[in-house]
């Protein structure tokens, strides 16, 4: 039954509700139902606070991101660390909760939460000497990482040789290690130097990445590059 002080029910209590939820039975067992009885309502009384599944979708996406925010650098020569803290405080954000990397990709609408974080480390950049074309064109050279996750490219490898691998890609259920040699060398190459991982590094893929982007986007800034101009007269 739904209790008697439901009416204080509010779009944050409800969106931390579904947030903890996610955390706690993964991101698909967050419906409209099952949410209604974590907070002993009933379902309809949610529609009051989020309009469908997608609204509550991208509210708990605006949840996770207000809790990205972080304080801006004292100085604007700390730019890079400023960038990295930024970037650091979504990170953490997303590795705390396993299902919001997915959440966050399958968000298309920039609200404003989102569009605040953007702000923040755009701010940074021009705050540090940037001008806004540059600050353009390294926030999409950032990509993803300003979210906190990296693309992951080799996420496995092709370990079956021989004739049971062909056999296998006869079925078209497995591909033949011997058509991708330089993947192989590099898992293999891995392997040795992490033999207990079973997978790669995330947090050093991160920070590999991330450093050597802000290598490059520093060297920019000295340069005074700037994007060519289309315009016609």
């Amino acid at each position: 039954m739904p209790r008697a002080g439901r009416e204080s029910l509010s779009r944050t209590k409800v969106l931390r509700a579904a947030v903890e939820l996610a955390d706690a039975e993964g991101l698909d067992a967050v419906t409209m139902r099952r949410l209604a009885e974590v907070l002993e309502v009933v379902p309809m009384a949610l529609y009051k606070h989020v309009t469908d599944k997608d609204d509550l979708l991208a509210g708990m996406v605006d949840v996770l991101v207000e809790d990205m925010a972080v304080p801006p650098p004292a100085a604007a020569t700390q730019w890079r660390d400023g960038v990295r803290e930024a970037l650091h405080g979504a990170r953490r954000v997303v590795q705390a909760h396993p299902w919001a990397r997915r959440a966050i990709e399958s968000r298309t609408v920039r609200t404003p939460a989102v569009l605040g974080h953007m702000e923040r480390v755009s701010a940074v950049f021009h705050a540090g000497g940037f001008t806004p074309d540059q600050t353009h064109h390294v926030m999409h050279l950032l990509g993803n990482r300003i979210w906190g996750f990296s693309p992951e490219l080799f996420t496995g490898a092709p370990e079956a040789s021989g004739s049971s691998a062909r056999a296998r890609r006869g079925r078209g259920a497995e591909p033949d290690p011997a058509d991708y040699p330089t993947i192989v060398a590099i898992a293999t190459d891995a392997r040795a130097r992490r033999p207990e991982a079973t997978s790669c590094d995330e947090d050093f893929e991160f920070d590999f990445a991330l450093d050597l982007l802000l290598d490059g986007i520093e060297r920019l800034r000295r340069a005074r590059w700037s994007s060519p101009n289309r315009s016609r007269g």
